[in-house]
Parts: structure tokens; sequence; C-alpha cells
């Protein structure tokens, strides 16, 4: 429509469809609010070996400063639920550049391949990473008090981005983020891993809270409103419980 007007309006100045093709073409192609700052998340998954679950904690926990020596540790979390024998860390860091040296130097620090990386690995049966950044409306909350459980909840959105489904999501999103439901700590948007997907760490003072917020929201007409209008953009979704580790920063 906004092409078809402007193409009209060339028949009179001839110039017009020229010299605005590029700004159509951009707003065609854009994505919605774009990132601010070159700050992003890398999300960490290893799935351990079910004999070894408790030796790799005790292991991470004695070692874990070799690790945070070199970068910063948002939080470290053992899978209760919605997966088994499997840990979940978030990384930050400055930019790509950051994390490419901290690579370089990890790989050259004899004490972190000797005392943990050598022991750790056979623990281990596959790892996993994603790219993510905070989305423009989010920032980091710590929870009200340290304890309690965490539940990562991702969604796999339809392609095209949060130009297309951003602001329901959003919504529905925030429906929840009130006093009475969880405390939302962050909503992380993938950037490099499967695209189109969008992370809500939620913190609960326990599973039964959030198993009675869970009732209580399907009870809620605000709420339902809300994840109706989002729901016509998801794909599937999944959720993990997860309890933080004694060493994690976010407890």
């Amino acid at each position: 429509m906004l092409r078809n007007a402007l193409c009209r309006l060339s028949s009179k100045t001839g110039r017009v469809c020229a010299a605005t093709s590029g700004v159509v073409q951009r707003a065609l192609f854009s994505t919605g609010p774009q990132q601010k700052h070159s700050t992003f998340y890398e999300f960490r998954t290893y799935f351990i070996r079910p004999d070894q679950n408790s030796a790799f904690l005790k292991l991470t926990n004695e070692k874990i400063h070799l690790r945070t020596a070199h970068s910063e540790l948002l939080g470290y979390w053992s899978v209760e639920y919605g997966g088994l024998n499997q840990v979940f860390h978030i990384w930050k860091y400055d930019s790509f550049s950051q994390r490419a040296g901290v690579r370089a130097a990890l790989s050259q620090d004899p004490q972190w391949l000797g005392e943990y990386i050598s022991k750790a690995i056979p623990m281990l049966t596959t790892q996993d990473n994603e790219v993510t950044y905070l989305v423009p409306w989010s920032q980091i909350q710590s929870p009200p008090k340290e304890g309690g459980t965490y539940e990562l909840a991702s969604f796999q959105m339809k392609p095209g981005g949060p130009a297309v489904w951003g602001e329901a999501f959003q919504a529905s999103v925030c429906a929840r983020a009130t006093p009475g439901y969880g405390h939302l700590v962050g909503v992380f948007h993938s950037e490099f891993g499967p695209l189109n997907r969008v992370h809500a760490l939620w913190w609960y003072e326990s599973p039964d809270q959030r198993a009675a917020v869970r009732h209580e929201a399907h009870q809620d007409a605000r709420v339902v409103a809300a994840v109706r209008q989002s729901v016509s953009h998801l794909q599937s979704q999944s959720s993990k419980l997860m309890f933080p580790c004694s060493f994690s920063p976010l407890k």
C-alpha cells in the first residue's frame, strides 16, 4: 500500500519512487526494535553422564573460580524438571571480540585445563550453546531474595522476527510480570542457535508457588487474553525448572 501510494506520487515528481525505494525496502525487512549495545549472553547446557552428576557438580563447585576469573557468570543451575542430568549456565560478554579473547586465554590456562577440563569433559555426554540478547524492553532483575527455584520458559516463534510477533509476545509476558505472579529475571532473544526463539527466565519461591501461579494465571482473564494474542505466532514451547548451584551469582 505504501509503495503504491509513493508510485502514484512519482507520476507527478518523477523522482519519488527512486528516492524512497531504499526506505521502503528497509521498512519491509525491518525486524522491529534493534539492539542498542553489543552486550550478549551465552546460554550453555551441559548433559552429564547419569553416574557422574554429583561428581561433576562437586568438581565445578571447587573449580568454577578458575573460569570466572576470565569472564562474568550470571547464573549456574541444575535442572530438576524438564530435563535429567543437565546443568544450565549463562555467561555475559561485552562483545564477540571479548568472548574470543576469553576462549583463547582459557585454552592457554594450564590450571583450568589440568584441574577442571581434563576431569570434567569425560563426565559429559554433549554440550550445547546459544547466543542471546536481552530484548529491548527487558533488563536483568535479581530475585527479591536468595533461594527458591527458577524456570526457563522457551518459546519457538514463527519466522518473521519481533516485527511480526514482538508486541504480542511482550504483552503475554508482561501480563504475568505483576505482583502475585513470578519474578521476571530477564527475557532473551536468540541470535545464534535456533532463530526466532525467546526465553523468559522466572524466579519463584518454590516449585509449589510456581504451580499455584500457573493455576491462578489460567483463571486470570487479562493473562488469558494476552496469551491468546501471542499463541497464534507460536510454533512450540518448552520449560525447565532449575535450582541454583551454591556458587551461582543468581541464587
